[in-house]
C-alpha cells in the first residue's frame, strides 16, 4: 500500500481570521511533522487549495487564498485547487494520486466537519483506504457547536464509520507512519 499525506485547506484566511480555528498553531505543527515524516519515507504530500468566490477571503490570487505561511512545503508538492468541500469534485486529485501510485490518503487539515469530513468520505467511494490523523483537522467555534466538540464528533463518528473495502480508520499523529509495510514471512 503507497500512503500520501492530504492537507486540505491550511489557507491563510481561515487561520488569520478572527476567531481562528481551535488549536491552530498546535495543528501546524503537527501537519509539518507529518509532511517531513512522508518526505523522509518516499511518500508524496500533496495540498488541496479552495478557491473562493470573487471578493471572499478565498479569491483565487489574494493573501487568504495562499496557503498558512506556517506550512513547511516543498517546492515540488502538488497543490490541487478545488471549489467545493469536495476535494475531488471536478479536479484532478484523483487522477494525480494514482499516477504517483497512491492507494492510502492520510488526511489532515481543515475545516473537520465540512471540507474534512466531505473528502474523506469521497476518498473512501474513489478506492482509497484513508487514515484521519485525530489531532490532525480543526474548525471553528460554530453557533451550536464548540470547535472542540465538532472535532470530537466527528472523530467518534469516524470511527464507526463502515466502508469494507477501503477502510477508514483514526489514528493520533505520533502512530503514523509512511514507511511501506513488510509483507508477513511465510
Amino acid at each position: 500500500m503507497s500512503k500520501a499525506l492530504l492537507v486540505v485547506d491550511v489557507q491563510a484566511g481561515l487561520f488569520f481570521a478572527d476567531p481562528e480555528p481551535w488549536r491552530a498553531a498546535e495543528l501546524i505543527a503537527t501537519i509539518n511533522r507529518l509532511a517531513d515524516r512522508a518526505r523522509t519515507a518516499g511518500a508524496p504530500v500533496l495540498y488541496v487549495q479552495h478557491d473562493g468566490e470573487a471578493g471572499s477571503e478565498l479569491e483565487p490570487g489574494c493573501i487568504g487564498w495562499q496557503l498558512h505561511p506556517g506550512l513547511e512545503r516543498a517546492p515540488l508538492d502538488p497543490v490541487v485547487r478545488k471549489t467545493a468541500c469536495d476535494a475531488f469534485f471536478e479536479t484532478p486529485l484523483k487522477a494525480t494520486l494514482q499516477a504517483l501510485g497512491v492507494t492510502e490518503l492520510v488526511v489532515v487539515g481543515y475545516a473537520t466537519e465540512f471540507c474534512v469530513d466531505t473528502s474523506i468520505r469521497r476518498a473512501t467511494s474513489e478506492g482509497f483506504s484513508v487514515t484521519v490523523v485525530s489531532d490532525g483537522h480543526t474548525t471553528k467555534d460554530r453557533p451550536h457547536q464548540r470547535a472542540e466538540a465538532i472535532v470530537e464528533h466527528h472523530n467518534w463518528v469516524w470511527a464507526q464509520f463502515i466502508q469494507p473495502r477501503h477502510p477508514l480508520r483514526l489514528a493520533p499523529a505520533d502512530s503514523i507512519r509512511f514507511e511501506p509495510e513488510e509483507a508477513p514471512h511465510a
